[in-house]
């Protein structure tokens, strides 16, 4: 992501679990994207237990769920069905890709990028809360919308 051109600065944090430390000073958050290792179910449970510490607020728009290793899945040790109904327990979008693929990584990392920019406020227009409306209209619509 730090390689895309970005009009903005970009800071980009990486925690293996939520909470962050109070103790440290660092920038506003604008966007928190969780990723899951289908090949490791600590991954999964990891994310699970660290969304408990996200405030509701930012599931307006401004958390996603990033699955990688779909590519392989034999190797998989979470079910299918969990993460998607993970992302929709929470009303987030969910990405899939296969980090292991150079061409991928780079269109992933364009994509959060434009994401960010969106969640930011840098781009007239656009919310945070209206591209997670675009981004759910293309998914199957929650059973209780219907």
């Amino acid at each position: 992501m730090l390689k895309e051109d970005c009009a903005s600065q970009l800071k980009v944090h990486l925690a293996h679990s939520l909470p962050l430390p109070s103790n440290v000073s660092r920038p506003r958050i604008d966007l928190i994207v969780f990723l899951i290792n289908l090949h490791s179910k600590y991954s999964l449970q990891n994310v699970e237990e660290s969304l408990h510490h996200v405030d509701a607020t930012f599931f307006l728009g401004k958390v996603s769920f990033l699955a990688t290793g779909a590519g392989r899945e034999s190797h998989c040790c979470i079910h299918r069905n969990t993460v998607p109904k993970l992302a929709q327990a929470y009303r987030s979008p969910l990405l899939f890709c296969d980090l292991e693929v150079e061409g991928f990584r780079v269109t992933m990392a364009q994509r959060l990028v434009r994401m960010l920019q969106i969640c930011a406020g840098h781009v007239p227009g656009v919310s945070a809360l209206s591209l997670l409306s675009l981004l759910r209209s293309s998914e199957s619509p929650f059973p209780e919308d219907l």
